[in-house]
């Protein structure tokens, strides 16, 4: 096969055919199918280019597969907690999406009493805090360390533990049915076999890693972004180690990439690098309270805000709860940001928020907890089809000479974007290989005869 021809795709508002040669978009117009190539019926469905999610979490989205679920709303108490990891399957248990509105904050021998006879590590929705058991504890080598099973940040040395890698593949698949052809991972603090782990082929997408070292070989269709810096969540960062880690990331001429999810990491984050100053492509992840004083500030140190809309739905009710009235207005900022100048990407946080970047342009339209930081879906999809090494930057587009990253609907885009649902793609192509595809037309003009797909 030499290469695909996508037949009456709607491309900025006109139907076209669009052809696919090796990697890159070979052209756009009325086209005769060439020898060997293989049709692909679009219907007039818009073809975009692939969507790309700039901030999620690979090896724990992969992870959370073999995961039991532990929070709302599936476990609201202590007794549907004991329920949920004693039902679990396997020699050892792994909980997520825990929230303390279960049962309080765990510690080591909390767990012990629900489950003792095999290791269970429990992880905080948040991501920062995990709690083991005494066996989880005991196989890893860490219970005179951590007595009360509370570790706070410690993905990393969690990562080591006994067991098969994660199955990056089939992240890789699911992805590829949301139309994503290139994703974002802000993990902190790769070590070179996480790198490895990651960079191999088992992925479809183009990979831009914020953990990994500047000088990590990388395959091709990876790249190294930014300096991720993640201070801790449970209390404020320490300024000065901050500035040595913000001034020795730009010394060397890389951005950085500082996670800020309370207002005053994001406070302390900014005074910093006002003092610092700043590189193109530094960004605050997540911006999760930000309030109206410190816009400007954002806006004049030229920062880049990746967001998360999918968490003010997500967590809409947990947020009612337990964030002040007061302080709804401030919960991930979208319009406020876009109205200051302030360039802003979108983005999953997979897995601690769906990997579905339909659901997070719904939310972003549709959020009514903060009704004024709603945005258009075009502006959502456009964040979504920035660079991934531009992050709000101007979206990608489908022209001759393009790398064949795209995405194929079922329907035309005004219709996709009026009702955005994830069951609307069609197909999916990374680097020109056909990803995913879901009640498509196709024929192979060798044969004449429909075919089952695209290989």
């Amino acid at each position: 096969m030499t290469g695909v021809l996508i037949r009456g795709a709607e491309v900025e508002g006109r139907v076209v055919d669009v052809r696919v040669r090796g990697e890159v978009v070979a052209g756009l117009g009325d086209l005769r199918p060439e020898p060997g190539e293989r049709e692909l019926d679009a219907r007039g469905g818009a073809l975009l280019p692939g969507l790309h999610d700039h901030h999620l979490h690979l090896l724990s989205l992969a992870a959370a597969a073999a995961s039991v679920r532990c929070g709302p709303p599936e476990v609201t108490d202590l007794d549907g907690l004991a329920r949920a990891l004693r039902a679990a399957p396997g020699c050892r248990v792994r909980g997520i999406g825990y929230h303390e509105s279960v049962a309080g904050v765990p510690d080591r021998r909390m767990l012990d009493s629900l489950v003792a006879d095999r290791p269970v590590r429990l992880q905080h929705r948040g991501g920062a805090l995990w709690v083991l058991n005494t066996p989880a504890l005991t196989e890893l080598g860490l219970l005179a360390e951590f007595p009360d099973g509370r570790l706070w940040r410690a993905d990393a040395r969690l990562r080591d533990r006994p067991g098969d890698p994660p199955d990056l593949a089939a992240v890789g698949r699911l992805l590829a049915s949301f139309g994503v052809t290139g994703v974002t991972d802000a993990t902190p603090n790769l070590s070179p076999d996480t790198v490895g782990l990651l960079t191999r082929a088992d992925l479809p997408q183009r990979l831009h890693l914020l953990g990994a070292p500047r000088d990590a070989p990388v395959r091709a269709g990876v790249t190294i972004g930014p300096h991720k810096i993640l201070p801790a969540d449970h209390e404020p960062p320490d300024w000065d180690a901050l500035r040595r880690e913000i001034a020795g990331a730009h010394k060397s001429g890389r951005p950085v990439a500082v996670h800020a999810v309370t207002r005053e990491s994001l406070v302390i984050t900014l005074s910093v690098l006002a003092e610092t100053g700043t590189l193109p492509g530094d960004r605050i992840e997540h911006g999760a309270l930000i309030g109206r004083d410190t816009i400007p500030l954002l806006a004049g140190l030229g920062l880049v805000v990746v967001t998360q809309p999918g968490f003010v739905i997500e967590r809409r009710d947990q947020y009612r709860r337990d964030v002040p009235a007061a302080d709804h207005a401030d919960l991930y900022r979208y319009a406020s940001l876009i109205e200051a100048g302030v360039p802003v990407a979108p983005s999953s946080d997979a897995p601690f928020a769906s990997p579905d970047p339909w659901s997070v342009i719904a939310a972003a339209i549709r959020r009514d907890l903060t009704p004024g930081e709603r945005v258009p879906a075009r502006t959502v999809l456009d964040g979504l089809l920035a660079p991934l090494t531009d992050p709000g930057g101007p979206p990608r587009r489908v022209v001759a000479g393009a790398p064949a990253d795209l995405c194929l609907l079922h329907v035309p885009l005004a219709r996709a974007l009026s009702a955005p649902d994830a069951r609307q793609v069609a197909a999916t192509i990374c680097a020109g290989v056909v990803a995913y595809r879901s009640g498509l037309s196709t024929r192979d003009t060798d044969h004449g005869a429909g075919g089952d797909g695209i290989d």
